[in-house]
C-alpha cells in the first residue's frame, strides 16, 4: 500500500503527465531531495516508468484512493439564516448568480465524482428537481425536525465508503474536490474572532487529536469532510451503536467524532479563509453579494418593505428570536427603531386559524391590549410587531403585575366581543388526543383521566356560561412590560370564542401557585369573592386548561417538539383542580 508521501508524488504525476521534480517539488511542499528519492521507490515499485509516466501498477495503487461518491447534507431548517431561510432551504439560495447546492454538485461532476446523493427534510420538495437535473439521487430525512445530522448519516451509511460528506450551503470559491484523496480529513479555516464553529486541536502532522468549542485565533471546521474506508467502516459502526441514544441523535455528528478520536484517524485539510465560505448571517452574504441588498427575492422582505415604507438595505441587525413551538421570529432594525416579524411554523395551520387571530388582534388593538401590533396576514399567518426594548414577563408573584394581567383579561371578557371563530377548548382537547398516536397514550391512567375530564366538562356546560371572545394562552410569557411597568399581552394565535374561565384555567395552570394563592387570583379578576357557582366554574376550568396543555403537550413531543416539565405541571394541576372542582359540583348537587 502507498505510504502518503508516495501517493502525493503519484498523483501528481498522474494530475500533471511531462512534469517536472522542480515541479513536483512545488505541488507537493517537499524538497527537491525527497520529491527525487520517492521517485526513485515508485520506479523501484514499478509504479512509475523511467520518464515518470504512472504505469497501470500504480493507476491500480492509486484506485485505492479513489473517491467512490458524495453525500450533501440538505436537511436542515437553517434557522439561524433568518429570515431567507423561513422562505427556501439555504442550500437553494443564489449567491453570484448560482444556486449553493447546484454550485457544489457541479463541482463534484467536475472533479469525476457522479455518484452524488441529495439527503433532504426541510422544505424537501424544493430539492427533488436535482435528481432530473443532475441526475442526483434523493434520500429524505423525516427526523430532520426534531434530530441533528447524525440523523442524515444514519440513512447513508450502506452508502460511505471514500465518501465527501458536504453541506449543502457551503461556498467553495475554487473547486476543492480531487477524484484521489489519501486520508480523512475535515477542511478548516483559520479565525482570529470568537466563532460558533468548533476548534481544531491537531498534532504536528495535521492529525485531529481534540476539539474546542470556543475557538479563538485558531483552525476551525469549515466545509466539506472527506471520509476513507477505514473511517467510513468505524465510524459507521460506531453511529450504529449510538444512535440508539437521545442524546446522540440531537447531537452534531462531529460531537461523536470528538469522542470517538481515540478510535478514528482524521487530518485537518487547512484552506484560506476566502476561499471555504459559509454565510451565517444575511449581513456575511451581502457583504460578499451586493445583490441581497436590494433584492433578495424574500417575500418576507418585500411584506416588511411595503409596510415600513423601507428599501430592503434599511433592514438590519437581524437575530433570531428562540424558536417558538409554532412560529419562526425575528428581531431586526429598519430607520433606528426595532421591530419583530412572526414567520408562521410548518404545519401549525392545523390547529391555528390565522384568520381569527387577526381578527382577535384587531380587537386586542382597538381595546389597547396589545399596541406592539402593527400588521397581520390573516391569509399567510405572517405578523408584523413593534419591539418592546427590555421587554420582562408578568412576575406570578408579583401583586401589581398579576392585577394589571387580569384587569387585561378582565377588560376583553367584559368587551363581550363575538368572533366567526370559536376556540372550543375541550373540541380542541379531543382533536390532540386523536392525533396522538397510541404508543404516546398507552399508559395506566390515561383512559382515566379522560373520563375524569369529560365528566367534568359536562357539569361546566349546565352552568350555562356564556362565550366570548378570549385569549386563550393567558400565562405569563405573554403578558410584557416594558421600562414604564406598562402592560401588553401578546401572542393572540390561539384566541376564539370561548367559556371566559378558559383564560383564568390557563393563568393559573401555567403557574406555580398554591390552592390558596390560585384562589386569590379569583377575587383579584371579579373584584369581589366569587360565588359558590363561579367559583366551582373557575375551578372546573382550571383542570380542562391542565388538561388540554397536558394533551397538547403530549402530541407536542410526539411529534419532536421538547416541551418540558410543563408536562408534568399540567398533568399534576388536572388531576388535583379536577378533585377541588367535582367536590364543590357534589357540595351544590347535594344542596338543591
Amino acid at each position: 500500500m502507498l505510504k502518503k508521501d508516495e501517493f502525493c508524488v503519484l498523483y501528481a504525476l498522474y494530475q500533471e503527465k511531462d512534469t517536472t521534480q522542480r515541479n513536483l517539488a512545488k505541488r507537493t511542499g517537499f524538497s527537491l531531495g525527497k520529491v527525487n528519492a520517492l521517485l526513485n521507490k515508485l520506479h523501484e515499485k514499478g509504479q512509475i516508468s523511467e520518464n515518470y509516466i504512472v504505469t497501470e501498477v500504480g493507476e491500480r495503487e492509486l484506485q485505492y484512493h479513489k473517491v467512490d461518491n458524495a453525500i450533501i447534507m440538505a436537511a436542515g431548517m437553517s434557522s439561524r439564516f433568518a429570515p431567507l431561510s423561513y422562505e427556501k432551504p439555504k442550500g437553494l439560495l443564489i449567491v453570484k448568480g448560482e444556486r449553493l447546492i447546484e454550485r457544489q454538485i457541479r463541482q463534484l461532476q467536475e472533479a469525476g465524482i457522479q455518484d452524488i446523493t441529495v439527503v433532504v427534510g426541510y422544505m424537501k420538495e424544493k430539492f427533488f428537481y436535482l435528481q432530473d437535473k443532475f441526475h442526483v439521487d434523493i434520500v429524505v430525512n423525516e427526523d430532520y425536525y426534531r434530530y441533528n445530522n447524525p440523523s442524515t448519516l444514519i440513512r447513508v451509511l450502506d452508502k460511505l465508503k471514500n465518501t465527501y460528506i458536504c453541506s449543502s450551503d457551503n461556498y467553495f470559491v475554487d473547486n476543492v474536490f480531487e477524484p484521489y484523496v489519501y486520508d480523512s480529513y475535515y477542511s478548516a479555516v483559520w479565525n482570529e474572532e470568537e466563532s460558533e464553529e468548533y476548534g481544531l486541536i491537531v498534532d504536528k502532522k495535521g492529525k485531529i487529536r481534540g476539539i474546542d468549542h470556543n475557538p479563538q485565533k485558531m483552525w476551525i471546521m469549515l466545509g466539506h469532510v472527506f471520509f476513507s474506508k477505514e473511517f467510513s467502516k468505524k465510524f459507521s459502526a460506531i453511529l450504529l451503536k449510538e444512535y440508539e441514544k437521545e442524546s446522540t441523535r440531537k447531537e452534531l455528528w462531529e460531537d461523536l467524532l470528538e469522542r470517538y478520536l481515540d478510535q478514528l484517524d482524521i487530518y485537518m485539510r487547512p484552506y484560506e479563509c476566502d476561499k471555504v465560505l459559509e454565510f451565517d448571517s444575511l449581513e456575511e452574504l451581502r457583504n460578499f453579494d451586493d445583490r441581497y441588498l436590494e433584492n433578495s427575492d424574500s417575500h418576507i422582505f418585500e411584506n416588511i418593505c411595503r409596510i415600513l415604507n423601507c428599501r430592503e438595505s434599511d433592514i438590519c441587525g437581524i437575530t433570531v428570536i428562540k424558536q417558538g413551538l409554532t412560529n419562526l421570529s425575528f428581531r431586526f432594525m429598519c430607520n433606528g427603531k426595532q421591530y419583530v416579524y412572526r414567520h408562521p411554523g410548518v404545519g401549525t395551520d392545523q390547529y391555528i386559524s390565522r384568520e381569527s387571530e387577526a381578527f382577535s388582534m384587531d380587537v386586542a388593538k382597538k381595546l389597547g391590549l396589545d399596541n406592539t401590533i402593527i400588521q397581520m396576514s390573516g391569509i399567510e399567518g405572517w405578523k408584523l410587531s413593534r419591539f418592546i426594548e427590555n421587554a420582562r414577563c408578568l412576575d406570578y408573584h408579583n401583586e401589581s403585575e398579576v392585577r394589571q394581567a387580569l384587569g387585561i383579561i378582565k377588560k376583553l371578557h367584559d368587551a363581550a366581543i363575538h368572533s366567526q371563530y370559536d376556540f372550543d377548548i375541550w373540541k380542541r382537547t379531543i382533536s390532540f388526543i386523536e392525533q396522538i398516536s397510541n404508543s404516546h397514550k398507552n399508559f395506566e391512567d390515561f383512559n382515566t383521566l379522560y373520563h375524569k375530564m369529560l365528566e367534568l366538562y359536562e357539569h361546566t356546560k349546565e352552568d350555562h356560561v356564556p362565550w366570548v371572545l378570549c385569549h386563550c394562552d393567558c400565562y405569563n410569557p405573554n403578558f410584557l412590560l416594558d421600562d414604564n411597568d406598562e402592560m401588553t399581552l401578546i401572542d393572540w394565535e390561539y384566541s376564539g370564542n370561548d367559556d371566559p374561565a378558559n383564560d383564568l384555567g390557563t393563568f393559573i395552570c401555567c403557574s406555580d401557585y398554591t390552592y390558596e394563592e390560585a384562589l386569590k387570583i379569583f377575587d383579584i379578576y371579579y373584584g369581589r369573592k366569587p360565588s359558590s357557582k363561579e367559583l366551582r366554574h373557575n375551578l372546573a376550568y382550571v383542570a380542562i386548561a391542565s388538561y388540554y396543555w397536558y394533551v397538547w403537550a403530549i402530541y407536542q413531543e410526539s411529534i419532536g417538539n421538547i416541551v418540558g416539565e410543563y408536562l408534568f405541571i399540567w398533568y399534576k394541576n388536572a388531576k388535583f383542580y379536577w378533585k377541588k372542582a367535582i367536590e364543590l359540583y357534589s357540595i351544590d348537587k347535594e344542596n338543591t
